[in-house]
């Protein structure tokens, strides 16, 4: 399909090379065989508030990605703080991605489930996801969204679906 995918992994022990971010890995798997996108920008920063930002706008505004989606920093940690800096950066809230991540993570009976505080949202034409840290949260959660995605991201972009009907 050719959408452009940028991936931020909001991690301090991540940014300061202590550890691998194997979430992130999970998600370029999925974008580049199920969505057939191109990662066009991968970034590692530490769990603070203006630099996830910064990093936001950059694969919106610079990289043009179609799909942003950020792993870790959506739990209830002091220092969890990916959807606050996603909420800065939006115009425009896309509930809808975040409730079904949500009920993924629930549904696969995942213990930190409830705490996820993750959003999804608008900046342009592109959509911003935020997912869990953990690999296995991070699978459930593409799964749950992997088919909605092109429908949404060719809205986004001023396409119809094929599917599409009139007043969708």
């Amino acid at each position: 399909m050719g959408f452009r995918v940028g991936i931020l992994a909001a991690s301090d022990r991540g940014a300061r090379k202590e550890r691998e971010h194997t979430s992130a890995q999970v998600i370029r798997e999925l974008v580049e065989e199920e969505l057939m996108g191109a990662i066009v920008e991968f970034r590692i920063v530490p769990d603070e508030k203006h630099e996830i930002m910064a990093a936001l706008i950059e694969m919106t505004d610079y990289y043009e990605a179609n799909l942003v989606i950020t792993t870790g920093g959506i739990g209830l940690k002091p220092r969890d703080v990916t959807p606050e800096a996603t909420l800065e950066v939006v115009e425009r809230l896309a509930p809808g991605f975040a409730e079904a991540i949500r009920s993924a993570m629930i549904a696969a009976n995942l213990p930190e489930a409830l705490c996820m505080r993750g959003i999804s949202g608008l900046r342009g034409q592109s959509l911003i996801l935020n997912l869990p840290a953990d690999p296995k949260g991070v699978h459930e959660s593409m799964k749950a969204v992997m088919g909605y995605l092109p429908t949404a991201l060719n809205q986004l972009e001023g396409r119809e679906s094929v599917d599409e009907g009139e007043g969708a």
